[in-house]
C-alpha cells in the first residue's frame, strides 16, 4: 500500500462554449417560471430523504435505487424534449438548438442577473473512456449539481448533447417558485417525514432527534433551490455512506454541532482524500471491501444516470472507490 496521503484525482478541465448573445438587445429572461406548478421531473427523486442525513439506514443498507423500464425512459426523452424545445423558443425562436450552448448560455445569464455563482458559469463536461459504444458523458453544473447521458449513445458528440439535455431540463425547472425552499415547503417536508417515521410533536423541535436535525437543515435553506439543497445534502450522505457520521457520534458530538460544521464546508479534495484513506483503513480490516462497494457504486451511478436522476453523490463515491483503489492496486490494474 501507499503510503502517505492520497493524491486527489484530477478534477475534470472546464472547457465553456462562448455564451451565444442575442443581437436584437438584452439577453431575454431566463425562462421556466410559468403559473401554477410545473410537472414533476421524471426521476428527480423529489425531496431529499432525511436517510441522507445519517438518520435511517447505516452505510452499506441503502435501498437500491429501482430500474428504469422501457415506458419511464420514454416519458423521460419527451419530457426533456420539451423543456429543450420550450428554452429554444423563448431564448432564440428559430430552427432547432444546440443544447450544449444553450445549457452554457442558461448559466451566464443566471451569472448575469447576479447569481451567487462563487466558481462562475462554467460548465464541465467529461466523457467516460471507452473506444466502442454505448458513450458516456457527465456534466456539472456551476453549483456542483452533475447529469449524465440518459440514453444509449453512438458517438461522443450524442453523449454530451444527451447529458446537456437533462442538465438543461433541470437547470430551467430549478427556476420555478415550487422549486424554492419556503416557510410552507418546510411545514409540508417535516410533516411527511413524521409521518414516515413516527416521530412526535416534539420531535421537530429537538435538533438532536432526526426530525428535529432535518427541520434544522431546511430552515436554514431557506430561499434557496432545490438543486442547491441537494448540492449542500450531498456532503451529509457522503459522511453518511463513509461512516462519518456514525464515528462523530460515537465521539459524543451532537447532530447541532455536524450540522452547524459541515453546512459550510464545501465538498473538495481535502475531503474526498480523507475519506479515500477510511476506506484504505477499512480495507485492512476487511479485504476486498472496496471492490465490493465499487462495484455497488458504479452500479448505482448506472441506474441513477438512466433514469435521469441528479448523480453527484454516486459519482463521488465512485471517484472516492477508485481514489482509494489507486492507493494499494497497481494503476494499470485499474484500467
Amino acid at each position: 500500500m501507499a503510503s502517505g496521503r492520497p493524491v486527489p484525482a484530477p478534477r475534470v478541465g472546464r472547457n465553456p462554449l462562448p455564451p451565444r448573445r442575442n443581437p436584437h438587445g438584452p439577453p431575454p429572461p431566463i425562462p421556466g417560471k410559468p403559473h401554477g406548478p410545473p410537472p414533476p421531473l421524471p426521476g428527480s427523486g423529489g425531496m431529499i430523504p432525511m436517510t441522507s442525513m445519517g438518520m435511517g439506514y447505516m452505510p452499506g443498507q441503502e435501498k437500491p435505487l429501482p430500474p428504469i423500464d422501457a415506458r419511464a425512459k420514454t416519458v423521460l426523452k419527451e419530457a426533456v424534449d420539451a423543456v429543450v424545445n420550450s428554452f429554444a423558443k423563448h431564448t432564440h425562436g428559430y430552427g432547432r438548438v444546440n443544447v450544449v450552448e444553450a445549457l452554457q448560455e442558461f448559466w451566464q445569464m443566471k451569472l448575469e442577473r447576479g447569481a451567487d455563482l462563487k466558481n462562475g458559469a462554467l460548465v464541465a463536461y467529461e466523457s467516460l473512456p471507452s473506444n466502442s459504444p454505448p458513450y458516456v458523458c457527465f456534466v456539472t453544473l456551476p453549483g456542483g449539481s452533475c447529469f449524465g447521458s440518459f440514453q444509449n449513445c453512438n458517438t461522443k458528440a450524442e453523449a454530451r448533447r444527451s447529458a446537456a439535455k437533462i442538465a438543461l431540463m433541470n437547470s430551467v425547472f430549478n427556476e420555478h417558485p415550487s422549486r424554492k425552499i419556503t416557510d410552507e415547503f418546510v411545514e409540508k417536508a417535516i410533516g411527511d417525514a413524521q409521518g414516515s417515521f413516527n416521530g412526535g410533536l416534539e420531535d421537530h423541535d429537538n435538533p438532536s432527534t432526526g426530525i428535529g436535525a432535518f427541520k434544522f437543515m431546511l430552515e436554514a435553506n431557506k430561499g434557496r433551490t432545490m438543486l442547491e439543497f441537494q448540492e449542500l445534502m450531498t456532503v451529509f450522505q457522503l459522511l453518511h455512506w463513509n461512516g462519518s457520521l456514525k464515528a462523530m457520534r460515537e465521539r459524543n458530538c451532537s447532530r447541532q454541532e455536524v450540522l452547524a460544521h459541515y453546512s459550510h464546508r464545501a465538498l473538495d479534495d481535502d475531503m474526498r482524500s480523507q475519506m479515500a484513506l477510511d476506506w484504505i483503513a477499512r480495507e485492512q480490516e476487511h479485504p476486498h471491501i472496496i471492490s465490493r462497494e465499487l462495484q455497488i457504486a458504479e452500479q448505482e451511478l448506472e441506474t441513477a444516470r438512466m433514469s435521469g436522476r441528479e448523480l453527484r453523490v454516486y459519482k463521488e463515491k465512485r471517484d472516492i472507490l477508485v481514489l482509494s483503489l489507486s492507493q494499494i492496486v497497481p494503476t494499470e490494474s485499474l484500467a
